[in-house]
């Protein structure tokens, strides 16, 4: 064989790996946000309750909603003791679940877990969804520039990442225990890849991802399903209740889109049109751009997100986990008296 035909020969193959490569991507992404919309899993097979941190408000609420309307009974897990009792009635009287709730405040570590586990207790918890977050600037900034930066990373780290496993392990004995049981985490486009100006929120959503793939691939074979959800943009209270659109989805659109998927996916946007973004802006904004000082100094030159600024994407916007640009719904909540306090707890519904 010549030198040519070789060349060719190894060029057809080629070929067809990244052909098969790609059909197999379509497939997959039609199961999971097209078939899925008549293909989805009883999610009364894992179990009786579900956990929902972050569950007053944007995606947490959603997803509190979405589950009891599945058949669930739910335990709402936030910080406001109003706001918790206000949602555990909708649920109830719409729904007519039952209803839990605990009230503490993730932002002060590991304190706090004891409680929680009493109140957990004896309760067959079947579905965790942790979706509590928080950013903790309102601009661009560099990390050095965070405002009150001492107490501001503790509070991120104690809810962004603190939380991750430590919800997790007060209910995957239980589920290992019983062969079956759903953990869905919510993380954030803007911790798919690196974001400058954005550091430390980028870095505990990263965790997020990593944490829930390493785990998924521990305890699949116990029985146990971990889902990390990666939203873009979420019209939400922490993104100033965007404009809802082709891009921009409403809370409880996303929340009934992105249960769809569980059974289908183990790492997911949540829905089609996230997941088309996502493609894109991997495309459009490759990580040597991301990184340089050009687009650097240009975010920095953005303003403030206003009340008004609705069209700025949330999870560019640096405060929030939940939803900061993006992301994982929470609280986000400023004292008049102490304006840096304000403390968003994202969804994880825009970020880039």
């Amino acid at each position: 064989m010549s030198l040519t035909d070789m060349l060719a020969t190894v060029g057809g193959f080629t070929l067809v790996f990244y052909l098969l490569k790609l059909a197999w991507r379509c497939w997959c992404g039609f199961r999971e946000y097209v078939l899925s919309e008549h293909w989805q899993v009883d999610l009364r097979t894992y179990g009786q309750w579900a956990v929902v941190t972050g569950a007053t408000s944007g995606i947490g609420k959603a997803y509190a909603s979405e589950l009891a309307q599945r058949g669930l009974n739910v335990i709402l897990v936030s910080r406001s003791e109003d706001k918790l009792r206000m949602v555990a009635k909708e649920i109830e009287n719409e729904y007519g679940r039952k209803t839990r709730t605990i009230q503490v405040d993730f932002t002060e570590g590991h304190s706090i877990y004891p409680a929680i586990a009493k109140e957990l207790e004896g309760l067959e918890i079947g579905i965790l969804v942790n979706n509590v977050g928080m950013i903790y600037t309102d601009s661009f900034a560099c990390f050095l520039e965070t405002p009150d930066a001492e107490q501001k990373i503790t509070q991120v780290i104690n809810c962004n990442v603190l939380s991750v496993p430590q919800m997790t392990r007060l209910v995957l004995p239980d589920m290992i225990e019983r062969g079956t049981g759903l953990i869905i985490n919510i993380s954030s486009a803007v911790g798919v890849r690196p974001q400058p100006l954005l550091a430390l929120y980028s870095a505990t959503k990263i965790f997020v991802k990593y944490f829930s793939q390493c785990l998924h691939a521990e305890y699949k074979s116990k029985g146990i399903s971990v889902q990390c959800v990666v939203p873009v943009l979420v019209s939400t209270n922490m993104t100033h209740n965007m404009e809802v659109n082709r891009f921009v989805k409403s809370a409880p659109e996303f929340a009934r889109e992105a249960l769809n998927t569980v059974g289908h996916s183990s790492y997911t946007s949540g829905c089609l049109s996230h997941a088309l973004q996502n493609v894109a802006l991997t495309v459009l904004f490759p990580d040597w751009f991301r990184m340089s000082t050009f687009l650097i100094r240009n975010l920095k030159k953005l303003p403030k997100m206003g009340k008004s600024d609705r069209r700025v994407c949330p999870s560019l916007s640096p405060h929030t986990s939940t939803n900061h640009w993006n992301t994982s719904p929470k609280f986000c909540r400023a004292s008049s008296a102490s304006p840096q306090k304000k403390c968003c707890h994202l969804p994880d519904e825009g970020a880039f």
